[in-house]
């Protein structure tokens, strides 16, 4: 069930930016965006400092890489909003849509890097069934995976299965496709600030 304030905002100052965002650009604040505004100070300041930390601070994964990891486990977490919303940033990010398609499809059989390949199906298996063992993760180190590489995919696995689990529960509105396509400029350009 959609929560009313994820309408209409919590206050008078989350009304009127939704307002000033819909006249600048035509288009409403998507819902991932507005429930960080719904209680800021027990989810959405800090799930946005987390998850911009995850997607866009320092790692050996690149923007790229880390855009469709939040694809993937959203794919595998079958949440169409952060699916269609991650894989447009991904395309965008790679210049490559069809490489993001076939990861998404499968990733060992992927144009991608091994090790990417491997972590992919480390968090998809990890969103199935919400655990991994250390034979998973020694999988993903024998393709040349660091260990720090591995945390940082996890943080991302973290970002995105509580994400993907909000905005099912709370039906986030799709998106057209030049929707995705504006906001995945937007997170290109911003981050998740």
């Amino acid at each position: 069930m959609r929560p009313a304030s994820l309408e209409r905002g919590i206050g008078p100052v989350p009304k009127m930016l939704f307002r000033f965002v819909r006249m600048v650009t035509g288009r409403p604040v998507p819902d991932a965006a507005k429930i960080t505004f719904y209680r800021p100070d027990f989810y959405g300041a800090a799930m946005k400092k987390f998850t911009h930390e995850a997607m866009r601070g320092d790692s050996a994964w690149s923007v790229a890489e880390r855009e469709l990891m939040a694809a993937y486990i959203s794919e595998v977490n079958r949440a169409p909003f952060c699916v269609g919303a991650h894989t447009a940033t991904a395309a965008q990010a790679f210049g490559d849509p069809d490489k993001v398609a076939a990861a998404l499809a499968d990733p060992a059989s992927a144009d991608i890097p091994v090790g990417l390949a491997a972590t992919l199906v480390l968090l998809g298996t990890l969103a199935r069934s919400g655990r991994v063992d250390a034979a998973h993760v020694r999988a993903v180190l024998a393709t040349g995976v660091t260990a720090q590489q591995i945390e940082d995919a996890l943080a991302v696995a973290f970002a995105f299965n509580v994400t993907d689990r909000l905005a099912n529960a709370f039906d986030f509105e799709q998106l057209t496709p030049e929707g995705f396509a504006s906001g995945a400029k937007y997170l290109l350009k911003r981050g998740y600030r």
